[in-house]
């Protein structure tokens, strides 16, 4: 039995706790607001988050961050605006073991990647970072679920393989971080698109090539950044693309199809929740010109996010594009 410490109990968090226990684990959940460690104490769910969910009485539910001491594993569950501030949290510690990161984004102003941020307040830590196509609607139901631990040791990435495998999550290994982490910040962009496509009433064709020609965005600037194309057609690549422009529980997806219809963008953000393919649309269109990178369906979405363009000639604008190979 290894103990696990999974820092953030929102919807991620506590799926993530709950298959660590699973997995037989010692399992410890925190948070650093009282009145939400006095909630989940006392209702052993988040109703809101993980309707139907029960949290196990033996995983602890703490806002005293000394419970990280011992740890072979700390998970990073927050999200991604907060990694850094969870990290500086964290350095005052040192018995925290392997570090964790399952947020997807970037850092704002820096266009870091997240286990960047985190290497910058922890230079010693061993980082992983667990992705791929995951709601954790669906991990805390136990569905069969496949995830991707990535790390610069392939010797910390497969502790994580070894601790989080059970009966309905596969966990592989990846050498590849850069890939991995860029796969799973640039699909909420495409998600977002992919909702707007839905707004508007659009069809399965527009959303089949949408989902193609992201994914053909999503490599371009990975590999110039240094990833490995042949990530981008696994599951942090293409699976998680797929699961978040496709499904119901995708915040992106719910946040792009409100702005398709019309919906003001921050009423819609104040309606789904935290929108992190928001955050992310601003880094990549920043990422794109940094690299000189061609990205016509994030530039367009970064045009209606932040640049007050309406979505009613975003479709003509890309369909009518100068035509070239695919």
């Amino acid at each position: 039995m290894s103990k696990i410490t999974v820092l953030g109990s929102g919807g991620w968090g506590i799926a993530l706790a709950i298959t660590a226990h699973s997995s037989k684990n010692e399992v410890t959940l925190w948070s650093p607001f009282e009145s939400e460690v006095s909630m989940l104490k006392t209702q052993r769910a988040n109703e809101k988050l993980l309707s139907g969910i029960k949290i196990p009485l033996d995983i602890d539910i703490t806002d005293d961050l000394s419970c990280v001491e011992g740890s072979l594993i700390t998970i990073i569950a927050t999200p991604s605006t907060a990694v850094k501030s969870v990290a500086e949290k964290l350095s005052k510690y040192k018995d925290y073991g392997i570090v964790v990161n399952v947020a997807k984004g970037l850092e704002k102003g820096t266009l870091n990647r997240l286990s960047q941020v985190i290497e910058g307040v922890l230079p010693d830590a061993r980082i992983v970072v667990l992705s791929g196509p995951s709601h954790a609607e669906e991990v805390a139901r136990e569905i069969p679920t496949s995830l991707v631990a990535a790390s610069k040791s392939i010797a910390a990435a497969q502790v994580v393989q070894d601790v989080m495998s059970h009966e309905f999550l596969r966990v592989y290994t990846s050498e590849d971080v850069v890939g991995v982490e860029l796969g799973g910040a640039l699909k909420n962009v495409i998600a977002i698109c992919a909702g707007i496509c839905d707004g508007l009433g659009l069809g399965d064709n527009t959303k089949a090539a949408l989902i193609t020609r992201g994914l053909a965005e999503m490599i371009r600037l990975g590999v110039c950044m240094g990833a490995s194309e042949h990530t981008f057609a696994g599951l942090t690549g293409i699976g998680d693309l797929v699961v978040t422009c496709t499904s119901r529980h995708s915040r992106n997806n719910r946040f792009g199809n409100k702005v398709g219809s019309g919906v003001p963008i921050k009423q819609a953000l104040e309606e789904v929740g935290t929108v992190e393919g928001y955050y992310a649309t601003q880094m990549a269109y920043e990422l794109g010109n940094k690299y000189n990178v061609e990205l016509p369906i994030i530039n367009e979405c970064y045009g209606i996010l932040y640049g007050g363009r309406t979505v009613d000639n975003v479709v003509s604008d890309l369909m009518l594009r100068p035509k070239h190979k695919e």
